[in-house]
């Protein structure tokens, strides 16, 4: 049965201090700061007798640049990591820490990626719940029941989709900050191949930086040439120099031969 809050026909529009209406982005924010990231979920399958319970979760859904990346991570019961909860309410220092102690304590975790080329052959949806059934298969030991951020995969494991799973979950929480560390560490390693973009900073979402590189120097082959700010840049896609030289050394090549 839905709630009273459920059945309006009118949206509430919720709204800041200010009273300036709040973008959906903070919004949302606003909302997954007032949940509380417990083991309830993993509990109540712990008690059935089910020893490893993994949560999975994805990051990167929204960026226009490179891959979407997953994590599986199972806990274990024993060893509380304090501190857990949704990837994009830490800062990238705590992050890093609470990442590091999930590898160390954990009794297994894994992370799969799904590439931008791939993202635009399949779309964006099926690519994350690619990397994510890939992250799960990737575990050792093997996950007995899933807890997934959202979604439902494509595996005949036992699942629980969980709406706002990585603010609820401590285990979703445990594989978004898995994969957020991940995925940031991938995308920094490309800044200086590509400069303009800032993605160092960005790691590839819709920064006005990144919007105004894209009208003036176009994509990299990198950039998921399916998202609308990527396919609308008014520049053609650049194709770096290496590659270039990488296609044309056989031509040079063959015309060098004697005759």
């Amino acid at each position: 049965m839905l709630s009273a809050s459920h059945s309006r026909s009118v949206p509430l529009k919720l709204k800041s201090a200010s009273a300036t209406p709040l973008s959906a982005s903070a919004a949302k924010l606003r909302l997954l700061k007032t949940l509380r990231c417990t083991l309830r979920f993993e509990k109540r399958i712990w008690q059935l007798g089910t020893q490893f319970v993994a949560g999975v979760d994805e990051v990167g859904r929204g960026s226009l640049f490179g891959p979407v990346v997953a994590a599986a991570v199972i806990l274990n019961p024993e060893y509380r990591i304090r501190g857990l909860r949704d990837s994009k309410l830490l800062l990238a220092d705590r992050r890093e820490v609470l990442a590091q102690r999930i590898r160390e304590h954990a009794v297994a975790w894994a992370v799969a990626a799904v590439d931008a080329a791939r993202i635009d052959q399949i779309n964006i949806y099926q690519a994350s719940r690619l990397a994510m059934r890939e992250a799960v298969l990737r575990l050792n030991p093997s996950a007995d029941h899933l807890l997934v951020d959202a979604l439902r995969l494509d595996c005949e494991l036992p699942q629980q989709p969980i709406i706002h799973g990585d603010a609820l979950s401590a285990s979703i929480a445990a594989a978004s900050i898995i994969a957020k560390v991940e995925r940031d560490r991938m995308i920094v390693e490309w800044d200086p191949v590509f400069p303009v973009y800032g993605l160092a900073s960005n790691k590839g979402y819709s920064t006005p930086r990144h919007l105004a590189a894209l009208r003036e120097h176009g994509p990299s082959p990198l950039h998921r040439q399916s998202f609308a700010p990527v396919w609308n840049a008014p520049v053609p896609q650049d194709v770096l120099a290496f590659m270039q030289e990488d296609e044309e050394e056989p031509e040079t090549l063959e015309s060098s031969r004697p005759a």
